[in-house]
């Protein structure tokens, strides 16, 4: 058997990216951030899950949210960098979406997954 799971959430939140020519982007501004991690396993915890969908919750909404990115992580805080930030904090992730505003999403996928991601949510 595999197992998946997804969690979505909104975070609130600004950042100011650092960029190598003139961009709007490098002032501080902020975004209502729609996250989706999504998660997978072969087996299940002692709980039946692959993981809580309030701990998924907590690590990144409880964090990130109504924060400055920029002070928060130490990386110029890019959608694609959220992502594959958030990839790494769980055991199980091999995907995140991350949409920092209406048709501007990024995508990160663990290549390092022991599970074909094709075969995934």
């Amino acid at each position: 058997m595999v197992y998946c799971i997804s969690k979505k959430m909104e975070v609130a939140g600004c950042h100011q990216l650092t960029l190598p020519y003139e961009s709007k982007c490098s002032r501080l501004h902020g975004h209502n951030w729609s996250i989706t991690v999504f998660l997978a396993s072969e087996e299940l915890d002692e709980s039946g899950m692959v993981d809580d969908f309030t701990h998924i919750k907590q690590k990144v909404h409880g964090y990130l949210d109504h924060g400055n990115l920029n002070e928060l992580l130490p990386f110029n805080p890019t959608a694609e960098n959220v992502a594959e930030w958030i990839v790494k904090q769980f055991q199980h992730c091999y995907k995140v979406i991350v949409e920092e505003s209406y048709g501007n999403v990024a995508q990160v996928y663990d290549d390092q997954f022991p599970i074909d991601a094709k075969f995934l949510l």
